[in-house]
């Protein structure tokens, strides 16, 4: 009796073995949420950093080791995308989990409370579930951050200017740029945000952290220590590939967004375009530095070995690409972000995943990975299966909003443009990386535009009131 008892819990045994590896794989994270011990989370933004980084090999020769050493420690995502290409519209998107066409914030001088007062923004989820939450930098736009969101925090710091301001001549606001002969990295508002932002990892605790760190550079004005400029001499700056012709098959609207600004006109008959791509690179790796200084101390420390590390830039950037400058359209360059997370127990080092994905699949992905109760109503979905399966099937194109009623929507293969005027663009990256040739006058491409359109949003809410100081940059 005794042997047959041992063997049918030997049978048993077996069944519930094999059951178990047919069930899908728990992480180490979410057993560690379960066991009460949930991961803390490094959540890095950038400013106004476009795909210009070594691990998206975007720029030849651009300089940004520690961005490309944390890409290499997780999954780098190489078609990821913001919900819009400006600062405020693309944050609140990503830390709220509405879309823009949603809450009618699309600009930067609309602000989000007034319009958005019962959301629950990722940093409050993280709060209400037993989290301590602190942010140092820019996060929300800053003149809109929420103290609501936050145990402490820190806003940005000011930095340095050239004692002859604009500094390029050009007179066009903070669209300058010079290098800091005299300046120290520790004079920079970006230093101090990080060194506030290390004190703050380094103290004690009972509670798992959220700590959110916000770099202000390579956003304008690019002033920045005369060491950074001289990684990039002139005689070895690439200009980006641009055509005369570039914008004469895209539609009126898609024009006016492009050349409004007159950037481009000033920066080519001044003579500086090859400057300001330097000082744009500068920035870059200047930043680059201060999350080296961020990283190094996260890596070495005990807690940094159950911590989630995620950093994102909130939104592409161009430097003359379509004729156009900084931010504000619809196209490759101002929408794609570098994105790269390392969680520990998901993620294997020096992965990469192509699948179309947003910035606002953040806030249900870190979500999930915490194991925290699933906050209901967001537009964005959980991405953490591509972090463990890059090559995970993902049918999920993403989804930018620029102004009332301009959308682009972004598939593996296409970009396809609708404006509020009808106006179309379709570009095929497969054959067309530079967007160069418009489709979408093309009828036989019109199963592929119909396909993409069910992507658009069904209805585009009334543009937020406005806020004069809220600042287009």
């Amino acid at each position: 009796m005794t042997t047959n008892v041992a063997r049918r819990r030997a049978a048993l045994f077996l069944l519930l073995t094999l059951a178990a590896a047919a069930l899908p794989p728990r992480t180490v994270t979410a057993q560690n949420a379960a066991a009460g011990q949930r991961p803390n989370v490094l959540f890095i933004a950038v400013d106004d950093l476009n795909d210009w980084v070594g691990a998206l090999n975007a720029y030849p020769g651009v300089k940004t080791p520690n961005l490309d050493r944390l890409a290499k420690r997780g999954v780098l995502f190489t078609r990821a995308y913001c919900a819009a290409p400006s600062c405020n519209p693309s944050r609140t998107a990503l830390l709220t989990g509405v879309r823009p066409s949603t809450s009618g914030v699309y600009e930067n001088d609309n602000p989000w409370r007034p319009v958005l007062p019962d959301a629950v923004t990722l940093p409050q989820h993280f709060m209400a579930n037993g989290y301590d939450v602190i942010g140092s930098g820019k996060i929300f736009h800053n003149a809109y951050n929420d103290p609501e969101s936050w145990h402490a925090f820190r806003g940005p710091g000011n930095s340095p200017s050239p004692a002859k301001r604009p500094a390029n001549g050009l007179k066009r606001g903070h669209f300058d740029w010079a290098p800091l002969p005299s300046a120290r990295d520790e004079d920079m508002g970006d230093y101090r945000v990080v060194s506030w932002a290390l004190d703050r990892w380094n103290e004690k605790r009972d509670k798992p952290l959220f700590l959110a760190v916000g770099m202000t550079r390579p956003h304008l004005p690019w002033y920045v220590p005369q060491a950074y400029f001289d990684k990039y001499p002139l005689d070895k700056i690439t200009l980006p590939d641009v055509r005369d012709d570039d914008l004469d098959d895209v539609p009126a609207e898609g024009r006016r967004l492009a050349l409004r600004s007159g950037d481009h006109i000033a920066v080519a008959d001044s003579g500086q375009w090859k400057q300001a791509v330097q000082a744009y690179l500068a920035s870059i790796s200047f930043m680059d530095a201060q999350i080296g200084r961020l990283l190094d101390s996260v890596e070495k420390s005990p807690r940094g070995r159950n911590t989630i590390i995620v950093l994102w830039g909130d939104h592409g950037w161009n430097l003359g690409e379509k004729r156009h400058w900084r931010k504000f359209a619809l196209w490759e360059d101002t929408t794609r972000v570098p994105l790269m997370m390392v969680v520990p127990g998901v993620t294997r080092p020096g992965r990469t995943c192509a699948r179309t994905v947003n910035l606002m699949d953040l806030y249900p992905t870190l979500v999930a990975l915490c194991g925290l109760p699933e906050k209901k109503g967001l537009e964005a979905r959980n991405i953490a299966p591509l972090l463990k399966d890059p090559a995970a099937p993902w049918d999920h194109p993403s989804l930018t909003t620029y102004l009332r009623g301009n959308h682009a929507v972004r598939s593996e293969r296409w970009r396809y443009i609708r404006y509020r005027d009808g106006g179309e663009e379709l570009y095929d990256h497969q054959a067309d990386p530079h967007e160069w040739t418009n489709l979408a006058a093309d009828p036989k491409y019109a199963d592929v535009k119909k396909n993409l359109a069910r992507h658009l949003p069904e209805r585009d809410a009334p543009t937020a009131p406005q806020r004069k100081s809220g600042g287009r940059e």
